[in-house]
């Protein structure tokens, strides 16, 4: 344990791991974090074990701005299948249910797809990783318990279908911060009338991150073998691609000072309100403030 700690490495950065199937998020964590030798690392917003995609992971410094890539909108690749209802709401559940599918035209599709589409409230499955008094849903759903929970608002801001069968539907879902793309399929089902649930996941899209950036556990574990972190290195990006939509400050070296030892500064131009990335005039990134009522910007969160 003590070699462990001698040779685990201070890192910051963000990689875009492709998780693959059949593992929890957490898993893939812990693995993606052992071949980087990584002092500090967490994910950004779990994958259930069925789901694939984009999974961020933040090394070092670049956890203190994880919070802004859970709150990010995300977009998902699903197969709904028709006519099966399970108790998890996906693949990995017990059939509870089936029904006859019916042989629905693209209009009745369109119709019920608009319903969804927009500001909406979900109930949250009691599969998933919400927490009643400190434990898991997901952990009292497999003991048979039940907690009532309320709804949610969630906002769907594309919802396509891609190609169909009978009783398939692929879709292509663009959607908030919290949206449970379980729940969102079943209620399709059952508005259909024929009850549904996720067949297949993948997450495309997780904030201002796109799925051609992603990187596969495979690959990582390919330029481990050669004992050069510098390949693995490489395949981070810089802490503040997290928050590139922000507005962006320069920082003077005197207003830093202030700003490190947690005072509020004036500067120039700054917007009336929201959040601000602050970097120095050499481009280096120092981290993220926000626009107080009296127009100062006050520090939240600095990299070190």
């Amino acid at each position: 344990m003590q070699n462990n700690r001698r040779t685990s490495r201070h890192i910051n950065g963000i990689l875009l791991l492709d998780k693959p199937i059949n593992i929890t998020a957490n898993f893939a964590l812990q693995a993606v974090k052992r071949l980087y030798a990584a002092k500090k690392a967490g994910h950004t917003g779990s994958l259930d074990p069925l789901a694939t995609g984009m999974l961020p992971i933040c090394f070092g410094e670049a956890t203190k701005f994880s919070q802004f890539l859970l709150d990010s909108d995300k977009r998902y690749w699903v197969i709904a299948q028709l006519g099966v209802k399970t108790t998890t709401g996906d693949a990995e559940g017990d059939v509870v249910a089936q029904r006859p599918v019916l042989e629905y035209s693209a209009s009745q599709l369109e119709a019920t797809f608009d319903k969804f589409r927009g500001d909406i409230e979900q109930v949250p499955s009691m599969y998933s990783a919400l927490k009643h008094q400190g434990r898991p849903l997901y952990e009292l759903a497999r003991q048979g318990i039940t907690i009532e929970r309320a709804a949610r608002p969630v906002h769907i801001y594309d919802l396509k279908l891609l190609d169909r069968t009978l009783d398939t539907l692929i879709l292509d879902i663009t959607c908030s911060k919290g949206t449970y793309i379980r729940t969102l399929v079943e209620d399709i089902g059952e508005v259909l009338g024929c009850g549904a649930h996720v067949h297949t996941l993948r997450r495309l899209n997780a904030g201002p991150y796109q799925e051609q950036q992603m990187i596969t556990l495979p690959q990582l574990e390919s330029l481990a073998q050669t004992g050069d972190y510098s390949a693995l290195d490489a395949c981070l990006l810089p802490i503040d691609t997290a928050i590139t939509g922000w507005p962006l400050m320069t920082v003077s070296e005197a207003a830093f000072y202030y700003l490190r030892r947690g005072q509020p500064v004036i500067l120039p131009h700054a917007p009336t309100s929201g959040w601000v990335r602050l970097n120095l005039h050499d481009g280096k990134f120092l981290g993220v403030g926000e626009i107080l009522d009296d127009g100062r910007v006050a520090p939240r969160r600095l990299v070190v």
